[in-house]
């Protein structure tokens, strides 16, 4: 179950330019942390995603990234209701909603175990004046503040081909220190595959420093670039 231990505050989106913002509640809007990762992802990153879609063809490039899209929104809505109400229902006869369910149940045995409090889930952040994001999971994670995510993957993942989830979690823990005046410094990820295999990274320490830098750059790269 959740403590309200800060006020948060859920932050609308909208268009603008031709551009998804988020609004703050003074009114600011604000690029997200994940258009300021993609727009700043290396030739070498876009380069690899654009051989993938030719070598499996498009068609079946977008099949695959909307069914694993559906799966990862249904697991985050098992898990938002067993953090909200202690509670994951049950899936119905869907057999997409069947694969979740269990892949979220996994999440829960062998990673939010882990968790000693759940301050909200879904959480809305921003750095005034920068950015705005939202995270799965804010709380504590083994003694310690923590952001935490949870992925859904089509096979197991190499910690590094997840450089941009460790360096959104940094974004989004800084959000919320500048706003709430934590000290975060963790960043967890729960993740599974669509095969229920279970993965857990975390970040923190030294390495944390080291993304938080990365996400720095990146900062400054699309202000400079794109803004």
């Amino acid at each position: 179950m959740i403590i309200e231990k800060y006020p948060y505050t859920e932050l609308k989106k909208g268009n603008y330019n031709g551009s998804r913002k988020y609004i703050t509640p003074t009114g600011e809007k604000l690029p997200s942390v994940t258009t300021i990762i993609s727009a700043t992802a290396s030739e070498e990153k876009k380069q690899a995603l654009n051989n993938w879609r030719k070598r499996v063809g498009y068609a079946k490039a977008q099949e695959i990234t909307t069914e694993a899209a559906g799966r990862g929104t249904r697991m985050h809505k098992w898990l938002e209701d067993y953090i909200k109400t202690d509670d994951i229902g049950t899936p119905g006869s869907n057999p997409y909603s069947q694969q979740s369910h269990i892949m979220a149940q996994t999440i829960i045995a062998e990673g939010l175990v882990n968790c000693d409090e759940y301050w909200g889930t879904e959480v809305s952040l921003w750095f005034p004046g920068i950015y705005a994001g939202t995270t799965d999971l804010v709380g504590v994670h083994s003694g310690d503040e923590a952001i935490m995510d949870h992925k859904q993957t089509n096979k197991p993942k190499k910690r590094e081909w997840i450089d941009d989830y460790f360096i959104q979690m940094t974004a989004y823990a800084d959000a919320h220190n500048e706003v709430y005046g934590t000290k975060i410094r963790k960043g967890v990820i729960f993740m599974c595959s669509k095969d229920n295999e279970y993965q857990e990274f975390i970040v923190e320490g030294k390495e944390f420093d080291k993304y938080y830098q990365l996400w720095l750059g990146k900062l400054e790269e699309y202000y400079t670039k794109f803004i």
